[in-house]
């Protein structure tokens, strides 16, 4: 990732978003010749000299301190996600940073797998790249098509933007798609130097020109609790609320549990899911049969 563009990029698209109404300055008659606010309100709404901002909008975040991004947060009226890409953005670019990145894996061990298995719920790990780096049975199910990309560990930015089965799958395929942009913006502005994460973006926005337009946008949200509607191939529609649990030793990486509201046609289509993945199961299950009953010939 380019700092000083990314940083630009996100700044001026935080610009365009809010107009001088939103900000309370006063209307001004006339054509304006920029969406949303121009640098010098910006710049007098943050308290700041116009030449100051410029400067920061054109990646020199470096030094800023924590006072001037919390004044240009509230001039840009950034949510609580936007204010943390920007201090993430701000701390890359600081003197001193480290610029080499230590790489960093988590281990799915057995006792989390255990932890999985144990929810009556559908229940995944994932990181902040979209990889699922385990799942119980209903898990599994849940996202059935995901885990038969043949890809490991499969990815759910890749199967929303790559795999014509998530079109069928999400209700509302436009917001899947603006929700893990956003999500993998994040991820990028806290770890810039994620070779993982940056050959994911980049191989994505070359195979898709829908998610390179939306990664344009420079839009950023994290993942951690919600409500989605997918249409299962198997059980059909289901309205679940999903969160997300962080586990010890990386923040960045999280039980997603999914559950449906008691007593609704959801919360039936999740019996049926329960019931379906046993069948999922039966063929191993009589395969290890038949193995263990077979007589041994010498």
């Amino acid at each position: 990732m380019d700092f000083q563009q990314e940083i630009r990029g996100f700044l001026m698209s935080r610009r365009a978003g809010v107009t001088p109404e939103q900000a309370g300055l006063p209307y001004v008659g006339g054509n304006r010749r920029v969406k949303g606010l121009r640098r010098e309100e910006v710049a007098m709404l943050a308290g700041l000299s116009v030449e100051y901002y410029t400067r920061m909008e054109r990646g020199q975040l470096g030094g800023a301190s924590e006072s001037v991004l919390d004044a240009i947060a509230r001039a840009l009226q950034l949510d609580d996600d936007e204010r943390a890409h920007l201090y993430h953005l701000a701390r890359n670019v600081a003197p001193g940073s480290r610029r080499k990145r230590l790489e960093r894996t988590f281990p799915i061990t057995a006792s989390v797998q255990q932890v999985l298995d144990s929810m009556s719920v559908p229940a995944v790990v994932q990181n902040g790249r979209l990889d699922l780096l385990a799942a119980n049975d209903l898990g599994r199910a849940l996202y059935a098509d995901v885990f038969t990309m043949g890809q490991q560990p499969p990815n759910l930015a890749d199967y929303v933007f790559l795999d014509p089965r998530a079109e069928a799958f999400y209700a509302d395929i436009d917001e899947a798609k603006n929700q893990l942009v956003a999500v993998l913006r994040a991820t990028a502005g806290r770890d810039p130097l994620d070779k993982q994460v940056a050959e994911l973006i980049g191989g994505l926005s070359t195979r898709s020109t829908d998610f390179s337009t939306r990664w344009a946008k420079h839009n950023v949200r994290r993942h951690s609790r919600g409500r989605k509607v997918v249409n299962h191939p198997a059980v059909g529609r289901m309205d679940l609320a999903y969160d997300d649990f962080a586990l010890p030793g990386d923040p960045h990486v999280s039980i997603t549990t999914y559950t449906a509201d008691p007593d609704t046609p959801s919360a039936d289509a999740l019996t049926l899911l329960a019931a379906w993945a046993d069948t999922q199961k039966q063929p191993q299950t009589i395969n290890d049969e038949v193995r263990r009953t077979r007589p041994r010939h010498p």
